[in-house]
């Protein structure tokens, strides 16, 4: 943050800049400095961390949402946050994404574009936080955000360049848990619609291991969840692998 200065955050997310989640974000940012609202046109669900490299898109500035200066873009989250940086010429201390309409845990997250929008702020060089809840209601997340924010702050979590992926459940939650990502939760069938057109159906695959410090089980079992997640797809165990270099580097 600049010195002498109010904390400049940037709010994001993907279901579209007129949604009641980015409202409450927004809202609960200006708490903590001064906001910019920049946010997909239309809904971006499941366009992860994608962007438009081929043609224009449209950003124009719109009426004030939860007393932030408001822009949308035609274009996907990434793009929201590029146009916010590199199109409108800011610097921020902080990138808000969400609040997601529906959980991010999990394999899903290589498709959320809540969570995509994190990992362009990282690529930015800004600090990160995405923010999800069960679909239908809203309110435990606008409760419950303002103490997890001071749950991270007074553990230090927010310090430097960090991702977050926080998942609120729907239900008062139990308490707070920093998880790991989960394997699968949602897989989809592809039917057939007519006239040539198909349509993904998604549904659960949750088993339910009851281990919390995975981040699905551990909203599915009532808690909220905090993720801390990386820019790098690296594999790590590959290259610390005793048989790597014998295997595929010897000839």
């Amino acid at each position: 943050m600049r010195k002498n200065d109010k904390m400049q955050i940037l709010v994001v997310n993907d279901d579209g800049y007129t949604s009641e989640g980015i409202r409450i974000l927004a809202e609960f940012a200006g708490t903590l400095g001064n906001v910019t609202l920049c946010a997909p046109k239309t809904e971006q669900s499941g366009k992860s961390h994608a962007i438009n490299i081929t043609s224009p898109f449209e950003a124009k500035r719109a009426e004030p949402i939860g007393g932030a200066e408001c822009w949308y873009v035609d274009s996907t989250p990434a793009d929201c946050v590029r146009f916010a940086v590199n199109g409108l010429h800011r610097e921020y201390d902080l990138v808000f994404s969400g609040i997601n309409r529906g959980i991010n845990v999990g394999r899903d997250i290589l498709y959320s574009g809540t969570v995509g929008a994190i990992f362009e702020a990282a690529a930015l060089g800004m600090p990160a936080i995405a923010f999800s809840t069960e679909p239908g209601d809203f309110g435990t997340a606008k409760e419950k955000i303002p103490a997890v924010y001071a749950w991270m702050a007074e553990r230090g979590l927010l310090a430097g360049r960090c991702l977050w992926n926080i998942n609120i459940p729907k239900v008062s939650p139990k308490g707070i848990l920093l998880t790991r990502q989960a394997g699968p939760y949602y897989l989809d069938r592809i039917e057939p619609c007519g006239d040539g057109l198909f349509r993904q159906i998604g549904y659960s695959m949750y088993q339910g291991t009851a281990d919390l410090s995975l981040d699905l089980d551990a909203v599915m079992n009532g808690y909220i969840s905090i993720t801390p997640m990386s820019l790098s797809r690296t594999d790590e165990k590959v290259l610390h692998d005793p048989d790597f270099d014998k295997n595929t580097l010897q000839k």
